[in-house]
């Protein structure tokens, strides 16, 4: 996995194409709303912190970054002035990025304000294990049985597969690795809040089957690691919260962040009807991004690092 998505001609290092967005819509390529919502929510942790001179927003997995472009566009001059964005990503940095974006390999050590992964964890490399035993693939996706798990592994199930990590549980995704890449990136914040959005799952409704599949120009196919395809599994998000996260929907968190899919009132439509045209688009966008079955069913796991909440309290809580 590691190598079809991230070695030499890697899905996610290849040059030039059209990058994610050419394969699969993500939150971030659905609506310009999304971004706004993140906006939202680094003002709100900027005034946690105070209003610091800098304040760092960090895009794990940022793609082509295009987030980290819609966030800065949605701010007001002021705040967007002080933010200090960086976009992590093992690909190439984009031709045309804005300028003010930083293009790393790695979280950056010491920061203050938001880090936000948005669809990172599920590209995670993790290990498929079946009846106790490590599941192996060839390049062309063909599965052969691997060695006994080891005690790491074998706890990490244990403790958060139902079933426990003996030979009777089937097939399972060993989530890990994803525990220790997002605590890794919580660790390089020194205060702010750190954000995952992904699919997810949580013990009491971990998929029986497994759900490591493959996206290839907005279809799924097989999770074939040869490099020509997305290889994705959903995330135990739950595995990898530390202390005082919370965990909620993306239907939840967005509406929490002013997101609403209503409709604007009828009356619209004679007093200005390009506002009321305006205002129906984006209830459509809203309604995709909160819609049960779909993108609103995404979890978002909120980490607060040396501040008050993991989450903006509702208006007059």
């Amino acid at each position: 996995m590691d190598a079809a998505l991230y070695g030499p001609g890697g899905f996610y290092v290849r040059p030039g194409g059209p990058g994610p967005a050419g394969h699969f819509r993500t939150s971030v390529h659905a609506s310009a709303l999304y971004a706004g919502a993140v906006a939202r929510l680094l003002r709100w942790v900027d005034a946690e912190l105070g209003h610091p001179q800098g304040l760092d927003l960090v895009d794990v997995g940022a793609g082509r970054g295009e987030l980290l472009a819609g966030v800065l566009a949605a701010l007001e001059p002021e705040t967007a002035a002080r933010v200090r964005p960086y976009a992590v990503e093992r690909a190439e940095r984009p031709a045309g990025l804005d300028p003010r974006i930083r293009w790393v390999e790695a979280p950056p050590e010491g920061t203050t304000g938001l880090l936000f992964a948005n669809e990172w964890l599920d590209n995670v490399p993790l290990e498929i294990a079946e009846d106790g035993r490590y599941v192996l693939v060839a390049p062309d996706g063909t599965e052969s049985p691997g060695g006994p798990l080891d005690d790491a592994d074998r706890a990490w199930l244990a403790r958060w597969w139902p079933g426990g990590g003996g030979a009777e549980i089937g097939r399972t995704e060993i989530g890990r690795a994803r525990d220790e890449a997002w605590a890794a990136a919580v660790a390089s914040l020194e205060r702010g809040l750190a954000v995952a959005v992904d699919y997810g799952h949580t013990r009491d409704a971990r998929p029986p089957y497994g759900t490591l599949t493959g996206f290839r120009a907005g279809r799924e196919v097989p999770p074939v690691p040869d490099g020509s395809c997305d290889v994705t599994a959903h995330v135990a998000l739950d595995s990898c919260a530390g202390p005082d996260a919370v965990l909620r929907t993306q239907r939840e968190a967005l509406t929490g962040l002013g997101v609403s899919g209503a409709r604007p009132a009828l009356a619209l439509a004679s007093a200005d009807p390009v506002a009321y045209v305006r205002g129906l688009a984006a209830a459509g966008e809203a309604a995709e991004l909160t819609a049960r079955g779909g993108l609103g069913d995404f979890l978002w796991l909120c980490q607060p690092v040396g501040i008050r909440a993991a989450w903006p309290e509702p208006a007059g809580g």
